[in-house]
Protein backbone atom coordinates (compact mmCIF):
# COMPACT_ATOMS: atom_id res chain seq x y z
CA UNK A 1 0.00 0.00 0.00
CA UNK A 2 1.43 3.31 -0.79
CA UNK A 3 2.98 5.69 2.48
CA UNK A 4 1.68 8.98 3.64
CA UNK A 5 4.53 10.13 1.71
CA UNK A 6 3.26 8.65 -1.51
CA UNK A 7 -0.52 9.90 -1.13
CA UNK A 8 0.72 13.42 -0.26
CA UNK A 9 2.97 13.08 -3.29
CA UNK A 10 -0.09 12.41 -5.58
CA UNK A 11 -2.03 15.48 -4.48
CA UNK A 12 1.34 17.39 -5.23
CA UNK A 13 1.60 15.52 -8.71
CA UNK A 14 -2.09 17.35 -8.99
CA UNK A 15 -1.72 20.36 -7.91
CA UNK A 16 1.71 20.66 -10.08
CA UNK A 17 0.18 19.18 -13.75
CA UNK A 18 -2.65 22.07 -13.17
CA UNK A 19 -0.32 24.64 -12.56
CA UNK A 20 2.17 23.53 -16.01
CA UNK A 21 -1.02 23.07 -17.55
CA UNK A 22 -2.05 26.85 -17.27
CA UNK A 23 1.13 28.15 -17.68
CA UNK A 24 1.05 26.25 -21.18
CA UNK A 25 -1.89 27.63 -22.26
CA UNK A 26 -1.07 31.10 -21.17
CA UNK A 27 2.22 30.91 -23.11
CA UNK A 28 -0.25 30.07 -26.12
CA UNK A 29 0.36 26.46 -26.16
CA UNK A 30 -1.80 23.64 -27.33
CA UNK A 31 -1.84 20.35 -25.34
CA UNK A 32 -1.65 17.16 -27.24
CA UNK A 33 -1.69 13.44 -27.21
CA UNK A 34 0.35 11.02 -29.44
CA UNK A 35 0.73 7.38 -29.27
CA UNK A 36 3.02 5.01 -26.93
CA UNK A 37 2.76 2.04 -28.81
CA UNK A 38 5.20 3.24 -32.04
CA UNK A 39 6.20 1.12 -34.92
CA UNK A 40 9.76 2.21 -34.65
CA UNK A 41 11.44 3.18 -31.38
CA UNK A 42 14.50 5.48 -30.89
CA UNK A 43 17.87 4.71 -31.60
CA UNK A 44 19.68 6.34 -28.76
CA UNK A 45 22.96 3.92 -27.63
CA UNK A 46 22.09 3.44 -24.59
CA UNK A 47 18.23 3.38 -23.88
CA UNK A 48 16.33 0.17 -24.36
CA UNK A 49 12.47 0.29 -25.27
CA UNK A 50 9.55 -2.30 -24.36
CA UNK A 51 9.31 -4.29 -26.79
CA UNK A 52 5.53 -5.61 -27.57
CA UNK A 53 4.06 -8.42 -29.82
CA UNK A 54 0.96 -7.03 -31.89
CA UNK A 55 -1.12 -9.75 -33.46
CA UNK A 56 -4.07 -8.34 -35.48
CA UNK A 57 -7.05 -10.48 -34.14
CA UNK A 58 -8.37 -11.10 -38.15
CA UNK A 59 -5.01 -11.87 -39.62
CA UNK A 60 -2.40 -13.83 -37.35
CA UNK A 61 -0.06 -13.39 -40.67
CA UNK A 62 0.73 -9.80 -39.86
CA UNK A 63 2.06 -9.90 -36.24
CA UNK A 64 5.06 -8.18 -35.75
CA UNK A 65 7.03 -6.43 -32.83
CA UNK A 66 6.12 -2.61 -31.74
CA UNK A 67 7.48 -0.77 -28.87
CA UNK A 68 6.76 1.15 -26.45
CA UNK A 69 7.76 5.22 -26.85
CA UNK A 70 11.61 5.78 -25.12
CA UNK A 71 9.95 10.03 -25.75
CA UNK A 72 7.31 11.46 -27.80
CA UNK A 73 9.57 13.20 -29.86
CA UNK A 74 9.07 11.68 -33.09
CA UNK A 75 6.02 12.20 -33.02
CA UNK A 76 5.90 15.72 -31.66
CA UNK A 77 8.19 17.04 -34.81
CA UNK A 78 5.96 15.14 -37.32
CA UNK A 79 2.99 17.54 -36.23
CA UNK A 80 5.81 20.78 -35.91
CA UNK A 81 6.31 19.87 -40.29
CA UNK A 82 2.75 21.05 -40.56
CA UNK A 83 2.80 24.67 -41.74
CA UNK A 84 -0.11 25.67 -39.15
CA UNK A 85 1.49 24.31 -36.13
CA UNK A 86 1.23 26.10 -32.62
CA UNK A 87 3.77 25.53 -30.03
CA UNK A 88 2.74 22.06 -28.73
CA UNK A 89 3.02 20.20 -25.16
CA UNK A 90 2.45 16.96 -23.38
CA UNK A 91 2.63 15.24 -20.20
CA UNK A 92 2.80 11.64 -21.07
CA UNK A 93 3.99 8.00 -19.66
CA UNK A 94 7.04 7.17 -21.21
CA UNK A 95 8.96 3.73 -21.05
CA UNK A 96 12.66 2.88 -20.98
CA UNK A 97 13.36 -1.06 -20.31
CA UNK A 98 16.20 -1.89 -17.23
CA UNK A 99 16.22 1.79 -15.69
CA UNK A 100 15.86 1.27 -12.23
CA UNK A 101 17.50 3.63 -9.76
CA UNK A 102 17.03 6.10 -7.14
CA UNK A 103 16.32 8.70 -10.31
CA UNK A 104 15.26 6.26 -12.66
CA UNK A 105 11.79 4.23 -13.01
CA UNK A 106 11.49 2.19 -16.00
CA UNK A 107 7.59 3.82 -16.53
CA UNK A 108 7.87 8.21 -15.87
CA UNK A 109 6.00 11.12 -16.82
CA UNK A 110 7.44 13.22 -19.07
CA UNK A 111 6.97 16.99 -19.96
CA UNK A 112 7.74 17.70 -23.27
CA UNK A 113 7.22 20.87 -25.10
CA UNK A 114 7.91 22.37 -28.94
CA UNK A 115 8.23 25.94 -30.09
CA UNK A 116 8.23 26.56 -33.85
CA UNK A 117 10.07 29.64 -35.46
CA UNK A 118 12.36 29.85 -31.84
CA UNK A 119 15.85 28.78 -30.98
CA UNK A 120 16.79 26.82 -27.24
CA UNK A 121 17.04 30.26 -26.01
CA UNK A 122 13.34 30.80 -26.15
CA UNK A 123 12.46 27.19 -25.01
CA UNK A 124 15.32 27.57 -21.81
CA UNK A 125 13.13 31.02 -21.30
CA UNK A 126 9.67 28.83 -21.30
CA UNK A 127 10.66 26.47 -19.00
CA UNK A 128 12.10 28.66 -16.36
CA UNK A 129 8.72 30.45 -16.33
CA UNK A 130 6.30 27.11 -16.17
CA UNK A 131 8.71 25.80 -13.60
CA UNK A 132 8.72 29.10 -11.74
CA UNK A 133 4.24 28.62 -11.53
CA UNK A 134 4.56 24.83 -10.68
CA UNK A 135 6.89 25.57 -7.58
CA UNK A 136 4.75 28.46 -6.61
CA UNK A 137 1.48 26.08 -6.50
CA UNK A 138 3.29 23.54 -4.94
CA UNK A 139 6.16 24.93 -2.47
CA UNK A 140 5.21 28.66 -2.59
CA UNK A 141 8.77 30.24 -0.93
CA UNK A 142 10.84 27.18 -1.61
CA UNK A 143 13.32 28.95 -3.97
CA UNK A 144 14.10 26.05 -6.20
CA UNK A 145 12.90 27.18 -9.59
CA UNK A 146 11.99 31.08 -8.65
CA UNK A 147 15.82 32.28 -9.10
CA UNK A 148 15.52 33.38 -12.64
CA UNK A 149 16.90 33.76 -14.81
CA UNK A 150 18.70 30.43 -14.64
CA UNK A 151 22.47 29.99 -14.73
CA UNK A 152 23.71 29.50 -18.27
CA UNK A 153 26.97 27.49 -18.50
CA UNK A 154 28.71 26.34 -21.86
CA UNK A 155 30.32 22.71 -21.46
CA UNK A 156 33.67 23.80 -21.57
CA UNK A 157 33.30 26.46 -18.96
CA UNK A 158 31.84 23.69 -16.68
CA UNK A 159 35.12 21.23 -17.28
CA UNK A 160 37.09 24.23 -16.87
CA UNK A 161 35.78 25.29 -13.51
CA UNK A 162 34.75 22.13 -12.14
CA UNK A 163 37.61 19.44 -13.82
CA UNK A 164 40.27 22.01 -14.60
CA UNK A 165 40.29 20.63 -18.29
CA UNK A 166 39.91 22.69 -21.59
CA UNK A 167 38.19 20.70 -24.24
CA UNK A 168 39.48 23.46 -26.53
CA UNK A 169 43.03 22.60 -25.23
CA UNK A 170 42.26 18.70 -25.71
CA UNK A 171 39.87 17.96 -28.41
CA UNK A 172 40.75 14.68 -29.03
CA UNK A 173 39.96 11.30 -27.12
CA UNK A 174 43.75 10.88 -26.13
CA UNK A 175 44.59 13.85 -25.41
CA UNK A 176 41.46 14.40 -23.17
CA UNK A 177 42.73 11.48 -21.23
CA UNK A 178 46.44 11.78 -20.73
CA UNK A 179 44.69 14.94 -18.79
CA UNK A 180 42.28 13.73 -17.55
CA UNK A 181 44.83 11.01 -15.91
CA UNK A 182 46.81 13.41 -14.60
CA UNK A 183 44.27 14.80 -12.78
CA UNK A 184 43.18 11.94 -10.71
CA UNK A 185 40.32 10.94 -13.01
CA UNK A 186 39.88 7.72 -13.77
CA UNK A 187 38.72 7.39 -17.12
CA UNK A 188 38.75 3.71 -17.82
CA UNK A 189 40.44 2.02 -21.21
CA UNK A 190 38.63 3.74 -24.12
CA UNK A 191 40.14 6.71 -25.83
CA UNK A 192 36.93 7.49 -27.39
CA UNK A 193 36.62 11.19 -26.75
CA UNK A 194 32.64 10.44 -25.91
CA UNK A 195 33.47 7.83 -23.33
CA UNK A 196 36.52 9.84 -22.06
CA UNK A 197 34.21 12.65 -21.75
CA UNK A 198 31.48 11.45 -19.80
CA UNK A 199 34.41 10.19 -17.44
CA UNK A 200 35.16 13.35 -15.88
CA UNK A 201 31.72 14.79 -16.57
CA UNK A 202 30.30 12.26 -14.16
CA UNK A 203 33.29 12.14 -11.85
CA UNK A 204 33.65 15.84 -11.53
CA UNK A 205 31.10 18.07 -13.31
CA UNK A 206 27.56 16.62 -12.94
CA UNK A 207 26.92 16.64 -8.96
CA UNK A 208 28.79 20.52 -9.45
CA UNK A 209 25.69 21.62 -11.09
CA UNK A 210 22.60 23.71 -10.52
CA UNK A 211 23.74 24.02 -6.67
CA UNK A 212 23.06 27.78 -6.44
CA UNK A 213 20.70 28.14 -8.57
CA UNK A 214 19.30 25.79 -11.92
CA UNK A 215 22.08 25.71 -14.07
CA UNK A 216 21.32 25.63 -17.97
CA UNK A 217 24.39 23.76 -19.34
CA UNK A 218 24.62 24.46 -22.74
CA UNK A 219 26.82 24.14 -26.06
CA UNK A 220 27.90 20.65 -26.09
CA UNK A 221 30.19 18.90 -27.91
CA UNK A 222 29.34 18.30 -31.69
CA UNK A 223 29.71 15.00 -31.69
CA UNK A 224 27.09 14.66 -28.71
CA UNK A 225 24.72 16.72 -30.84
CA UNK A 226 21.96 13.98 -30.56
CA UNK A 227 19.20 15.52 -32.92
CA UNK A 228 20.31 19.20 -32.16
CA UNK A 229 21.68 21.53 -34.96
CA UNK A 230 25.18 22.44 -34.58
CA UNK A 231 25.95 26.39 -33.71
CA UNK A 232 26.08 28.83 -36.25
CA UNK A 233 29.35 30.15 -36.55
CA UNK A 234 31.36 27.32 -34.50
CA UNK A 235 30.06 24.07 -35.73
CA UNK A 236 32.54 22.56 -33.00
CA UNK A 237 29.69 23.01 -30.62
CA UNK A 238 25.96 21.97 -30.88
CA UNK A 239 22.66 24.14 -29.60
CA UNK A 240 21.80 21.42 -26.87
CA UNK A 241 21.01 22.19 -23.10
CA UNK A 242 20.68 20.22 -20.34
CA UNK A 243 18.64 21.16 -17.16
CA UNK A 244 20.26 20.78 -13.53
CA UNK A 245 19.09 21.52 -10.55
CA UNK A 246 21.33 20.08 -7.46
CA UNK A 247 23.39 17.82 -9.36
CA UNK A 248 20.14 16.30 -10.84
CA UNK A 249 18.87 16.45 -14.76
CA UNK A 250 15.65 17.59 -15.06
CA UNK A 251 15.50 18.18 -18.79
CA UNK A 252 17.58 18.05 -22.15
CA UNK A 253 16.74 19.72 -25.17
CA UNK A 254 17.85 21.70 -28.66
CA UNK A 255 17.62 24.00 -31.32
CA UNK A 256 15.80 21.23 -33.62
CA UNK A 257 18.08 19.73 -36.78
CA UNK A 258 15.82 20.75 -39.86
CA UNK A 259 18.28 19.05 -42.14
CA UNK A 260 16.92 15.28 -43.50
CA UNK A 261 20.02 13.76 -45.18
CA UNK A 262 21.96 14.89 -41.75
CA UNK A 263 19.30 13.54 -39.75
CA UNK A 264 19.43 10.35 -41.14
CA UNK A 265 23.20 10.18 -40.99
CA UNK A 266 23.49 10.45 -37.29
CA UNK A 267 20.95 7.87 -36.92
CA UNK A 268 22.47 5.63 -38.93
CA UNK A 269 25.67 6.48 -36.70
CA UNK A 270 23.67 5.50 -33.77
CA UNK A 271 22.70 2.19 -35.44
CA UNK A 272 26.12 1.10 -35.63
CA UNK A 273 26.49 2.40 -31.78
CA UNK A 274 23.72 -0.14 -31.00
CA UNK A 275 25.46 -2.95 -33.05
CA UNK A 276 28.68 -2.27 -31.48
CA UNK A 277 27.13 -2.47 -28.15
CA UNK A 278 25.30 -5.69 -28.71
CA UNK A 279 22.10 -3.60 -28.03
CA UNK A 280 19.02 -4.49 -30.30
CA UNK A 281 19.00 -2.17 -34.20
CA UNK A 282 15.99 -0.96 -35.16
CA UNK A 283 14.85 0.40 -38.83
CA UNK A 284 14.72 4.32 -39.19
CA UNK A 285 11.37 5.87 -38.95
CA UNK A 286 11.22 7.32 -42.72
CA UNK A 287 8.38 9.38 -41.74
CA UNK A 288 10.07 10.98 -38.75
CA UNK A 289 13.02 11.75 -41.48
CA UNK A 290 10.14 12.81 -44.17
CA UNK A 291 8.91 15.77 -41.60
CA UNK A 292 12.72 16.81 -40.17
CA UNK A 293 13.15 18.38 -43.99
CA UNK A 294 9.98 20.18 -43.64
CA UNK A 295 10.26 21.46 -39.84
CA UNK A 296 10.54 25.43 -39.49
CA UNK A 297 13.20 26.09 -37.15
CA UNK A 298 12.22 24.73 -33.95
CA UNK A 299 13.06 23.90 -30.26
CA UNK A 300 12.17 21.66 -27.83
CA UNK A 301 12.51 19.34 -24.25
CA UNK A 302 11.97 17.13 -22.50
CA UNK A 303 11.72 17.43 -18.71
CA UNK A 304 11.58 14.48 -16.41
CA UNK A 305 8.41 15.25 -14.37
CA UNK A 306 8.85 12.83 -11.48
CA UNK A 307 12.59 14.48 -11.01
CA UNK A 308 10.83 18.01 -10.55
CA UNK A 309 7.99 16.70 -7.84
CA UNK A 310 10.81 14.62 -6.52
CA UNK A 311 12.79 17.98 -5.80
CA UNK A 312 9.90 20.20 -5.27
CA UNK A 313 9.21 18.05 -2.16
CA UNK A 314 12.31 17.75 -1.24
CA UNK A 315 12.76 14.10 -1.51
CA UNK A 316 15.73 12.25 -2.73
CA UNK A 317 14.59 8.89 -4.23
CA UNK A 318 11.62 8.76 -7.31
CA UNK A 319 9.88 6.29 -5.75
CA UNK A 320 9.05 9.17 -3.07
CA UNK A 321 6.53 10.41 -5.53
CA UNK A 322 4.90 7.49 -7.54
CA UNK A 323 2.20 5.07 -5.82
CA UNK A 324 3.63 2.35 -7.47
CA UNK A 325 7.46 2.04 -8.15
CA UNK A 326 9.16 -0.28 -10.08
CA UNK A 327 11.32 -1.06 -7.07
CA UNK A 328 8.42 -2.54 -5.17
CA UNK A 329 7.90 -5.70 -8.24
CA UNK A 330 11.13 -5.90 -10.06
Amino acid sequence: MPTPTQWAAARARQTLSAALRRAFVAMGYLEIETPCLVPTPGLEPHIDPFEVPFVPQTDVGARRTLALHTSPEYAMKRLLADPGCPPLFQLCKTFRNGEVSGHHNPEFTMLEFYRPHADYGAIMGDLERVLAAGEQAVAPGLGLFSKTPFERLTVRDALVRYADLDLRAHADGPSLKRAADARGVYTGTSTSFDDVFFHVFLERVERQLGRERPTFLVEYPASMASLARLKPGDPTVAERVELYVQGVELANGFSELTDASEQRRRLVEEQGLRRALGRPVYPLDERFLEAVGRMPPSAGIAVGFDRVLMLLLRHTHIADVLLFPAKDFV
